[in-house]
C-alpha cells in the first residue's frame, strides 16, 4: 500500500524534527520510570500518535502477529525494532529455531534455573519474590529478551492439573500477593512480564478444547484477583491469553473478559496470544488480542508456506479493514499498546544492561528452594541429620540424580549447570558415608508421551534393599518428574499414587530399614498412605540449578525449614472439591467441564465441609518452636472502610534460629450467602533467633472482605458478626476473635 501525500509529508516532518532534536540534544527518548512502574507520559503517548500516523495499514498488521516461533515484525525503515519473547517463568529458554521447535544449539544461552513457582509460593515471601524477579528479570535482559512469558497464577484446583508446578497455589489472595513483587521486579530491567493464562486454565487435558463453567462468584472471588492484582498493583506490562474456552467463547479473545481487563481494571499493555489460542479474526480484533503467536505453527500441524500472513490478524484482519467490516480504530488501538510496550522495553534508552549467572542469581536461587522447602513431618527429630564419621547415609531414588529442569514443556530450561540432591548431599556431607542406587526407573521424558524404562525393575529393587540394610538412614528421594502424565504441559496425571512402584520400594526398604526420611520431588500433592513407613518428609519441589545445594542446607540443619504449602494435600483423590463432583466437573466430558465447587477451592473446601487433608494448606514444620502470644485487634467495631490492626508476638522457644509464618483468615458469621468457613486474608513471614520474642503488626482493609454479588454485579461486604483466626496454617489456629462491621 502506497502512504498517502499526506502521510509522506508528515513523515518527513517528523524526520526533520528528529534530525535537527538529535543535533541540538534537546529531544531525547523519554525516561521511563521502571521502579515506580509508571504506565506511560503524555510525552511517549504523543510520539506513539506521531508514529501511528505515518504507518502503513500493512506496517501496522505486522506489528500485531509474529514472524517466527517468538518474535513480532518492526519498521526497519523507522527504526521500530522487533519484539523478542521468551518463555518462563522460571528461567529464561533456550533458544529456539526461526520456525521450528527444536534448540537453535547456541552455545551462549545456558541460564540460571531458578525454583519452580510453587516453592516461590512455598516462601510465603514476597520480598523474596521481589529479587527473584528482578534476577529473573536481570537475566532475560542479558539475553536481550523484551518479553518474559511468567509468571503463571491459575490457581490449583486439582493435583492433576501438569502445570501446577508452574502457579503460584490454590489461594488467591497469596497468589495475588506473590504475583506483584515477581512483576515489578522483572520490569525494572525494562522487561516485560507476561501473567498468563487468562483465565481458567486449570487443566492440560483437552485445554485447546474444554468449555469452562463457572460462577460468577466463583470467577471473581477465586479466578480473577491474581491477575488483577498483577495488573493494578503490580502494572504489569504484558498478559497472555489461555486456550480454553468461557461459556462457549475462547479465552483469548473474550467479550466479557477483555471488558473485565481493559475496560473495568484498566490494562493499558498487550494482550499476546498463547501460542495457538486465536481462532477468529473478528473475535481477535473486536474482543481484546494485540498480539498473535504461534497460530498454525506449533509444529503439530499444517503450516502453509508465509504462514505467518494467514494468521487472525494478518492479511484476514487487513482485509477485513479494507472491505470496511473491521474498523482501522481497532487495529490502532492494538498498534498503541504494542509501541507503549516498546517505549516501555526496547525503545527505552535507559535500561539496564542485564546479567547471567552470576553468584547473585545462584545465590537468590539457593535462598528461594530453602525458604520453599516444607517440612511435613519429623518423628523424633529425624532431620536435621548430622554429619558424623561412621555414619552411612543411603540415598535411594531415581529424583536424586534425575535432571528436572529439561522437560516439563514450555518452561523446561537450559541451565548453565543443576545440581542433584545426591551431589548436594555429597558436597555437604564430608565425614558421613553416602551411598547411591536408582531403586527405580521412570524412562525418558519426550513430548506428549511415555517412553518405558531401560533398566530391569527388579534388578533395581533388589540392589536397593540391599543398600538400605547397610545403611544407618535412608533418604528416599522420589515423587514425580516432568514426563509426559506427571508435572508437564500437555497433559495431566493419570494416578494420584507415586509412580513407578515407588510405593512398593518404600515397604521393601522399610522391611530392612526403619529410619527413612522421603524427600518428595513433585509440583503437586500426591497420595500419601504410606507416610507411617517414614521417619521424616520433606517437600522439595522443583529447585533449579541449585537444588541439591537448597536440599543439603535443610537436611544438614545449616538452614531451618520456614516454607509452607501453598496448596492442600488430600488424604484420596475425591477428597479434593474438583474431584468429588465426578467427571463432569473434572476433567468434564470432553467439551463441557462445570466447576461445581464455586467457590470452596483448596482449603475453603476442606474447612467447610470438615474434610480432614493430609497436609493442609498453610502448613509447614520447622527444627523450631514458636509461640504466637498477647494476640488482639484494634477495636471491636468496623466501618466498611476501616483498616482491622491486628498485633501479636511471636517467640522462637526452640533451639534453633529460624522463621516463622503468621497466617490471618476471617469468615463471616452467618452469611446471607454462600462463604468459605474463613478466607486468608494477611499473613507475615517473620525471622527470629532462637530465644528472640517480636511484635507483629498486620493490617486488613475491611473491603477486602467483600464477596462479588451477583445480583449487582459488583462487590457487597456485607455488615454483621466477622471472625478473625490467627495461626500457622489453615488447620492450626491459635486464637479466635470476633468483631464486627456496621
Amino acid at each position: 500500500m502506497r502512504v498517502p501525500f499526506k502521510k509522506n509529508i508528515t513523515l518527513l516532518t517528523l524526520m526533520i524534527c528528529l534530525h535537527i532534536s538529535l543535533i541540538s540534544g534537546q529531544d531525547k527518548l523519554p525516561q521511563i520510570q521502571l521502579e515506580k512502574n509508571q504506565v506511560s507520559t503524555a510525552y511517549v503517548e504523543t510520539k506513539i500518535d506521531s508514529i501511528i500516523a505515518v504507518l502503513t495499514l500493512e506496517e501496522k498488521i505486522g506489528l500485531t502477529h509474529a514472524q517466527s516461533k517468538f518474535s513480532t515484525k518492526g519498521v526497519s525503515r523507522l527504526g521500530i525494532p522487533e519484539v523478542w519473547m521468551s518463555d518462563g517463568p522460571h528461567g529464561v529458554r533456550e533458544e529456539i529455531l526461526w520456525d521450528d521447535w527444536g534448540e537453535a544449539d547456541w552455545t551462549n544461552d545456558a541460564i540460571t534455573a531458578f525454583p519452580a513457582l510453587t516453592c516461590l509460593a512455598a516462601s510465603f515471601n514476597p520480598e523474596l519474590s521481589g529479587e527473584y524477579g528482578f534476577s529473573l528479570g536481570e537475566e532475560a535482559r542479558y539475553r536481550k529478551k523484551d518479553v518474559l512469558l511468567g509468571p503463571g497464577v491459575n490457581i490449583y484446583r486439582t493435583p492433576f492439573n501438569g502445570r501446577n508446578f508452574e502457579y503460584l497455589g490454590e489461594d488467591p489472595f497469596l497468589a495475588s500477593t506473590m504475583v506483584v513483587p515477581y512483576v515489578k521486579g522483572v520490569q525494572k530491567n525494562g522487561v516485560a512480564a507476561c501473567v498468563k493464562h487468562y483465565v481458567l486454565n486449570n487443566q492440560e487435558h483437552l485445554r485447546d478444547k474444554i468449555n469452562v463453567e463457572v460462577s460468577d462468584r466463583a470467577l471473581y472471588e477465586i479466578y480473577l484477583p491474581a491477575f488483577k492484582a498483577a495488573v493494578q498493583k503490580g502494572k504489569v506490562w504484558s498478559l497472555m491469553g489461555a486456550y480454553n474456552k468461557f461459556r462457549g467463547q475462547y479465552t483469548t479473545h473474550h467479550k466479557v473478559l477483555n471488558k473485565i481487563l481493559k475496560k473495568d481494571w484498566g490494562f493499558d499493555g498487550v494482550v499476546i496470544s498463547d501460542w495457538g489460542s486465536a481462532h477468529n479474526t473478528k473475535e481477535a480484533a473486536l474482543y481484546g488480542l494485540d498480539m498473535e503467536m504461534g497460530t498454525g505453527t506449533d509444529g503439530l500441524g499444517v503450516s502453509k508456506k508465509d504462514n505467518y500472513n494467514y494468521y487472525h490478524l494478518a492479511n484476514p484482519f487487513l482485509k477485513a479493514i479494507k472491505k470496511g467490516e473491521l474498523s482501522e480504530d481497532l487495529l490502532d488501538d492494538k498498534v498503541r499498546r504494542v509501541l507503549r510496550l516498546m517505549y516501555r522495553t526496547n525503545l527505552n534508552p535507559n535500561r539496564v544492561l542485564g546479567k547471567l549467572n552470576n553468584k547473585e542469581h545462584h545465590k537468590v536461587a539457593r535462598k528461594v528452594g530453602t525458604e520453599g522447602i516444607v517440612l511435613l513431618k519429623n518423628e523424633d527429630a529425624f532431620f536435621p541429620i548430622k554429619d558424623k564419621k561412621g555414619v552411612t547415609i543411603a540415598v535411594i531414588g531415581e529424583n536424586a540424580t534425575r535432571n528436572m529442569t529439561r522437560g516439563g514443556g514450555s518452561s523446561q530450561l537450559k541451565p548453565k549447570f543443576e545440581v542433584s540432591p545426591l551431589e548436594g548431599l555429597k558436597a555437604r556431607y564430608k565425614n558421613a558415608t553416602i551411598i547411591h542406587t536408582m531403586g527405580f526407573e521412570s524412562g525418558a521424558s519426550a513430548y506428549n508421551a511415555t517412553l518405558p524404562p531401560t533398566l530391569n525393575q527388579d534388578s533395581l529393587f533388589v540392589k536397593a534393599i540391599e543398600v538400605a540394610k547397610k545403611a544407618d538412614i535412608v533418604l528416599f528421594i522420589g515423587g514425580l518428574n516432568k514426563s509426559y502424565h506427571q508435572d508437564t504441559e500437555g497433559g495431566d496425571r493419570k494416578v494420584f499414587e507415586l509412580p513407578y512402584g515407588q510405593e512398593k520400594l518404600l515397604n521393601g526398604i522399610h522391611d530392612v530399614n526403619k529410619e527413612i526420611g522421603f524427600l518428595l520431588v513433585s509440583g503437586n500433592a500426591v497420595e500419601m498412605p504410606w507416610t507411617s513407613k517414614t521417619k521424616g518428609i520433606l517437600q522439595t519441589w522443583y529447585l533449579g540449578s541449585m537444588a541439591g545445594h537448597s536440599i543439603a542446607d535443610i537436611v544438614s540443619g545449616d538452614v531451618n525449614p520456614s516454607g509452607k504449602l501453598p496448596f492442600s494435600f488430600p488424604k484420596k483423590l475425591n477428597d479434593n472439591a474438583a474431584h468429588s463432583f465426578g467427571e463432569i466437573s473434572y476433567p468434564g466430558n470432553g467439551i463441557n467441564q462445570f466447576y461445581k465447587e464455586g467457590i470452596l477451592v483448596g482449603y475453603r473446601w476442606f474447612d467447610t465441609k470438615k474434610i480432614e487433608p493430609q497436609y493442609a494448606f498453610g502448613y509447614g514444620l520447622s527444627y523450631s518452636k514458636f509461640e504466637l502470644n498477647n494476640i488482639r485487634i484494634n477495636q471491636k467495631k468496623y466501618t466498611t472502610n476501616d483498616k482491622i490492626k491486628l498485633t501479636l508476638d511471636v517467640s522462637n522457644i526452640g533451639n534453633s534460629d529460624g522463621s516463622e509464618v503468621v497466617q490471618v483468615y476471617i469468615g463471616k458469621h452467618k452469611s446471607k450467602v454462600k462463604r468459605a468457613l474463613k478466607e486468608l486474608k494477611g499473613f507475615k513471614k517473620i525471622n527470629l533467633i532462637k530465644g528472640d520474642k517480636k511484635t507483629v503488626t498486620i493490617s486488613i482493609d475491611t473491603a477486602s472482605l467483600a464477596y462479588y454479588n451477583t445480583d449487582i454485579s459488583n462487590w457487597s461486604v456485607e455488615k454483621g458478626t466477622y471472625y478473625l483466626y490467627v495461626g500457622n496454617a489453615s488447620n492450626n489456629i491459635t486464637k479466635k476473635i470476633k468483631f464486627n462491621l456496621f
